[in-house]
């Protein structure tokens, strides 16, 4: 779901400047019952409701706040089946079939958005260009072959060529056809009023606090205390908010940045998709800005979400970055950062979500590809609610174990554990009069720790600063003015309302007695249904 205050951060996206708000009614005004309750409105959920309507089924999508004003809003809106973890890297967790069949899903993918946009006649600036990975300053051309023959033995159209015809990079690079980009907002203004045209509805501020399936169907209960039931439910909030520890355990949330510029007629930006190999990496494409202007979007400098100090230094090396590699550059018109989510094994995690019952599915894991991930969903979950098979439902299964990915998965559990000894660790400021204005800081007060945020007028808010998902002590992002969780992901607004989950509940009010577990959510105990895994 779109947790969040109208976005998800201080900051705004360019999209937000040049596509429209997505319609929907305004709040849940009493029970209902439907064929397909949809948690969550970005591209996954309205792509998911759009292929669910269309086939003559009755479905309510439900969103804590405007629909596509989440993620899905903050994206840069690269459409690839070139994906960012490598076909090498790819093939060595899931082998050749299921490299294939992710080149595959991606493809199709960007081919299902493609004829939506023709059937629905959108303006939103879809088009296919090529894409272009371009080698990091410190990795060797050898590491390019090995991805040529990885991506080509996954199908992929794909060469080796002298250089990318763009900017400073040298060197040789790989060209990937049949990519593509558009304006998110636009094509999902689109989808949204599609859905509506076909019977289904479209809820905005109807936060979602329990969800739960079963032989007699499932139960979406929202916050006002009203009810939807349907036959199945789908959970596509970016991360589950339904799920508490399994599928968390299974990924890690990343903080990426993202700046546009404005392009003047002598630039050598590419028109074009293009990635580099570096650590972390950076994403290139171009589009309009507000006024028609051409600009380039850069994007990358990507993080752990709540483990950075200085959060806002990522758009100066993005910048630094930017004007070092391209010529023409004018102005940076937009700022922004989002969130994404990192699968120990590189796919997205979309079926039944594996502590629920069977009629329970989720959509998470986008590792950058969100908007082809979202549409896998919505070609995938539709033909599993039916009980019918597809070929790629075992590569996407949420309940899938891979040995191969186990040092990865180590890795981020290990950091995970490692966060929780900020509840020993010395405060950020001893005293919160040394907050400056616009600022946070935690402060303790004994054995608790407080998330205090000095506003303009000087006045404080104070909000526990244990996060209610798993109680990980919370980080303040200057760059977003959010409360971040360092161990999942979920983010809290300066008054402790929650931004992002997981967790479905915002800090607590900083008088509330008790130790850290007592901020801690309730956790909603599956029915008997419940899936074994």
């Amino acid at each position: 779901m779109s947790e969040d205050n109208g976005s998800s951060g201080a900051t705004r996206s360019l999209w937000k400047s040049t596509g429209p708000e997505v319609a929907a009614e305004s709040g849940l005004e009493g029970d209902l019952d439907t064929d397909v309750c949809i948690v969550g409105g970005g591209i996954a959920g309205l792509t998911v409701a759009y292929q669910l309507a269309r086939t003559g089924q009755r479905v309510v999508l439900l969103d804590a706040r405007q629909p596509c004003s989440g993620e899905t809003e903050r994206t840069t809106a690269h459409l690839a089946s070139a994906l960012d973890d490598g076909f090498t890297h790819l093939e060595s967790l899931h082998g050749v079939e299921g490299a294939r069949l992710a080149a595959e899903s991606h493809a199709a993918a960007i081919d299902y958005i493609e004829a939506v946009v023709r059937e629905l006649k959108l303006d939103c600036e879809f088009r296919r260009v090529d894409g272009y990975l371009c080698l990091g300053p410190k990795d060797d051309a050898s590491s390019l072959e090995r991805e040529l023959h990885a991506a080509l033995r996954a199908g992929l159209t794909v060469e080796m060529v002298d250089a990318a015809p763009v900017g400073t990079f040298q060197g040789p690079s790989l060209k990937f056809a049949a990519q593509a980009q558009l304006n998110p907002l636009r094509y999902l203004a689109g989808l949204a009023a599609a859905v509506t045209r076909l019977g289904g509805r479209i809820v905005s501020g109807a936060r979602v606090i329990e969800v739960s399936g079963g032989d007699d169907g499932c139960k979406v209960v929202t916050e006002s205390g009203h009810t939807v039931r349907a036959r199945a439910a789908v959970v596509a909030t970016n991360t589950p908010i339904n799920d508490r520890y399994v599928i968390h355990t299974k990924q890690a949330a990343y903080r990426t940045y993202a700046m546009a510029l404005e392009l003047r007629d002598d630039s050598d930006a590419p028109d074009a998709l293009l990635w580099d190999t570096e650590e972390p990496y950076h994403y290139v494409r171009r589009s309009l800005g507000a006024d028609g202007v051409q600009v380039v979007i850069v994007g990358g400098e990507d993080h752990k979400t709540g483990q950075d100090a200085r959060p806002e230094h990522h758009w100066e090396q993005l910048e630094a970055w930017a004007r070092a590699h391209f010529s023409g550059l004018g102005r940076v018109v937009s700022s922004w950062s989002g969130q994404v989510l990192e699968p120990s094994d590189g796919l997205a995690f979309i079926g039944p979500n594996p502590s629920d019952a069977d009629n329970v599915y989720i959509v998470t894991g986008d590792s950058g590809h969100g908007l082809t991930h979202g549409t896998i969903a919505g070609m995938l979950l539709p033909e599993l609610i039916a009980g019918r098979e597809h070929p790629w439902a075992t590569l996407y299964d949420p309940s899938r174990k891979s040995l191969r990915a186990l040092p990865a998965f180590a890795k981020e559990n290990f950091n995970v554990a490692a966060q929780y000894l900020k509840w020993v660790a010395p405060a950020d400021v001893a005293d919160e009069r040394d907050i400056p204005r616009g600022e946070g800081a935690v402060v303790r007060k004994g054995l608790r720790r407080i998330a205090v945020y000095r506003d303009e007028h000087g006045a404080c808010q104070r909000v526990s600063a244990a996060c209610p998902h798993l109680g990980a002590v919370v980080a303040w992002n200057a760059a977003e003015k959010t409360w971040d969780c360092p161990a999942h992901g979920s983010r809290f607004g300066t008054d402790g309302q929650v931004v992002t989950g997981p967790s479905s509940r915002g800090l607590a009010p900083e008088d509330r007695e008790g130790d850290p577990d007592a901020d801690m959510e309730t956790v909603q105990v599956a029915p008997a249904a419940a899936r074994a895994r």
